[in-house]
């Protein structure tokens, strides 16, 4: 199964790192453009001035682990397609021309699911499908998260439990799933 990772969910570090940790399990193989990962490392200046450097680095990481993941622009493959938000356009595009199967996104409002459905695709918002995933493979997705709450509680010095970080990290069924 492919997933195109929308910028919004590749963002925020936690929900970033369940995603591609699952991925990475041989779950589901990720995709993403280089324009989504561009959005990335500009949304990432929110965090000050070495936010954007940090994202760019974190950016270099990820292809070289799923070097086959960037799909490339489609120009034209966009000009035929619509959304409600233009700027969303290109998202579609790369899951289209990626072949992906779905859409991981919290923008649930600018990817109607019958437009996406025209073209083949789901759309999942990251907690549900995490929480498939957690279902089908609970022991896989439950290491993953304990790898990133201890990678957590590393990079910020608290003592993070699971239930608090995967709903801080907008993951409340995922959280709670992992502490049944």
């Amino acid at each position: 199964m492919k997933m195109l990772l929308d910028a919004c969910v590749i963002y925020p570090t936690v929900m970033r790192e369940m995603l591609l940790g699952v991925a990475a399990t041989g779950a589901y193989t990720p995709l993403w453009s280089a324009r989504i990962l561009e959005e990335w490392a500009l949304a990432a200046r929110k965090l000050g001035p070495q936010g954007e450097a940090v994202a760019r680095g974190e950016v270099a990481m990820i292809q070289a682990k799923f070097p086959k993941a960037c799909v490339p622009a489609h120009g034209g493959l966009e000009a035929r397609l619509w959304l409600p938000d233009a700027n969303d356009i290109h998202v579609l595009a790369a899951a289209v021309h990626g072949n992906a199967d779905g859409i991981v996104t919290m923008n649930a409002k600018d990817f109607p699911r019958g437009i996406l459905a025209e073209e083949g695709l789901s759309r999942n918002d990251p907690d549900a499908f995490l929480l498939g995933h957690f279902h089908a493979e609970p022991d896989a997705v439950t290491q993953v998260a304990q790898a990133v709450v201890q990678e957590a509680r590393r990079l910020s010095g608290e003592d993070w439990n699971m239930r608090s970080l995967m709903k801080k990290a907008r993951l409340p069924r995922l959280g709670k799933a992992l502490v049944a």
